[in-house]
């Protein structure tokens, strides 16, 4: 590690631009910042917390000028520990800068698309869409721990829509800095906005444009063949995956390898009727046959299909009631808030010894025993007779085709089906949108008992019909549980471990991802590298491209911390 920095020179300079409130230099309030939401930590000179565009285009001047490490971080919400140092192993100075200040969303295009800042998040985007009867890429699940937009698409997020698929554009505004350590700012938004990134910035800042400022390039602000290929029943490749050359451009899929200002999206129709249907079988090769049914026959897509395993049904049940319970009751607005506070109090919590560690989940797990059941009685049964449940939620003119087909494929097939009620359906996809956090609650609360927790997130190919795991004796011994979840049209399933006590988590890691390779899978599939996964070549040479020097973002995927990545 270098030390000629002036840290007093460098902090008096982006307080200058920034304002004090918003550069953080203590530790104490580092951390939220400095630690990821579920995966990764490490150390940060500074947290810078811009205000608008042209903020945050002068601290990446002083910080390319100073050779100082760019993070650029909005809610922080990833999964895999990809906003965030991961260690103290760089041999420069890092700063964060987080832009959860900059949350402008500007409609464009009779609110048919948008620009989507830096800061802004789904939930913000459902908001400002509904006067126009559309609705963002992705809905709940992502949107309602707080994620960001840009987020989204520099890690190719999302999918679990089976007609939009991953988050994707090429339009975007970022800076980047070439092979000679030069700062650029590069504008493919495809809007008129000036010449210097002053006038650039200031201008999309402000507003200051005109529908004749607005290009039509032919350029995609969605991933348009999505449904041409989830419908593949037959390729022997997944629908979709975070290393997917054909999706890697600009911001998409850039990891943090650029600093994105802005993205132009497309938006979608919002639909006029919508119904789930719940469906329950104990063969999981019934899933397996609707699935290609309806991918191959069916006139209308569903719009999304969430699958769930009866001990994650039991989990979700037991370990993300509180979450549940906040959102079906406070609405999704809260939830933000809710992990906000749930960090602050565990800061503080590791500074009194005698509180135990985690302490935040476990008061929340006593609080939430007191609760009743939360879950429709209909659900309920349905658990007590199915292994397997698939929750899948049609709009306009698929419903019908979809009771039509139901209650002709359960006179030949085991299992069953219900329509829910609205309040039922609501519920049901609730369940399963916060079933994502009953792994790592489940270890919190039994961490001495356990050994290691594993997430993975699996896409297998399309033509995949043994799609339910079954492992050996071997690896299955070495288990203390296993929570199966995913979105099974797209066969994309989140796979959740937590191992026995002295099991070795790595070299167990190694041989589930063995298994996966040998049936054709990719991972990770829709939450990118981050620090936990090893970025394949395709994704690692796009990384190299979109960032000679290695100053943003460096060591994600598992590659070169050093400059020049050495």
């Amino acid at each position: 590690m270098k030390n000629n920095w002036n840290k007093t020179e460098l902090t008096q300079k982006l307080k200058k631009i920034a304002g004090s409130r918003y550069i953080l230099t203590a530790e104490w309030s580092k951390q939220p910042y400095s630690k990821g939401w579920r995966f990764g930590s490490g150390e940060a000179f500074a947290v810078a917390k811009p205000g608008n565009l042209l903020e945050i285009w002068k601290i990446l001047e002083v910080c390319i000028k100073n050779d100082i490490i760019v993070i650029m971080q909005a809610a922080n919400t990833g999964l895999t520990g990809g906003s965030t140092p991961d260690g103290n192993d760089y041999d420069r100075l890092i700063v964060i800068i987080n832009t959860m200040r900059i949350d402008n969303i500007q409609p464009i295009n009779e609110g048919k698309q948008i620009i989507g800042f830096s800061g802004s998040t789904l939930f913000g985007l459902e908001n400002k869409l509904a006067k126009y009867g559309r609705e963002p890429h992705s809905v709940i699940g992502s949107s309602c721990i707080g994620a960001s937009i840009v987020g989204g698409i520099c890690n190719n997020s999302g999918g679990a829509l089976v007609k939009r698929g991953p988050a994707y554009t090429e339009l975007s505004l970022y800076a980047q800095v070439n092979s000679k350590g030069k700062l650029s700012l590069v504008n493919e938004l495809g809007i008129e906005l000036g010449n210097t990134p002053e006038e650039i910035l200031t201008n999309l800042q402000k507003q200051n444009y005109t529908k004749k400022d607005i290009q039509h390039p032919k350029k995609l602000a969605s991933d348009n063949k999505y449904q041409e290929r989830v419908r593949n029943i037959n390729a022997n490749t997944p629908a979709r995956f975070n290393a997917d050359g054909r999706r890697l451009y600009g911001a998409s899929g850039c990891a943090g390898k650029i600093a994105v200002f802005a993205v132009r999206l497309d938006t979608y129709p919002a639909p006029l009727r919508n119904k789930v249907f719940y469906v329950g079988t104990n063969n999981p090769n019934v899933l397996g046959k609707i699935r290609r049914d309806i991918l191959s026959k069916f006139q209308h897509l569903p719009t999304s299909g969430e699958y769930l395993h009866r001990d994650c049904y039991d989990a979700t049940k037991k370990y993300c009631k509180d979450t549940f319970v906040v959102i079906d009751k406070m609405g999704p607005s809260f939830i933000p808030k809710l992990f906000k506070l749930k960090r602050k109090v565990d800061l503080f919590a590791d500074k009194l010894k005698f509180l135990p560690n985690k302490f935040s989940d476990k008061l929340m797990q006593f609080i939430s025993s007191f609760w009743p059941n939360h879950l429709p009685k209909r659900m309920e049964e349905y658990r007590e007779k199915y292994e397997h449940h698939w929750i899948i939620e049609m709009s306009d003119k698929g419903v019908d085709e979809a009771k039509k087909y139901f209650n002709e494929f359960f006179n030949k097939y085991e299992g069953s089906f219900f329509e829910c009620t609205k309040k039922e359906g609501e519920k049901a996809l609730l369940h399963r949108f916060v079933a994502g956090g009953a792994v790592g609650r489940m270890h919190a609360i039994h961490e001495k008992k356990y050994g290691e927790m594993m997430s993975m997130d699996i896409a297998f190919p399309r033509n995949e019909k043994d799609w339910f795991e079954k492992l050996s004796p071997e690896i299955d011994g070495l288990l203390e549980t296993k929570l199966y979840y995913g979105h099974l049209f797209c066969h994309v399933l989140h796979q959740n471990y937590i191992v026995k006590k002295g099991v070795n988590a790595k070299k167990l890691k190694k041989k589930l991802l063995k298994t996966f390779d040998k049936r054709g899978a990719e991972y990770p599939a829709e939450h990118n590298v981050g620090h936990e996964y090893f970025a394949k070549p395709s994704l690692s040479s796009f990384y190299k491209k979109l960032d000679p020097t290695n100053g943003f973002n460096p060591g994600i995927g598992q590659t070169s911390k050093l400059k020049y990545w050495k």
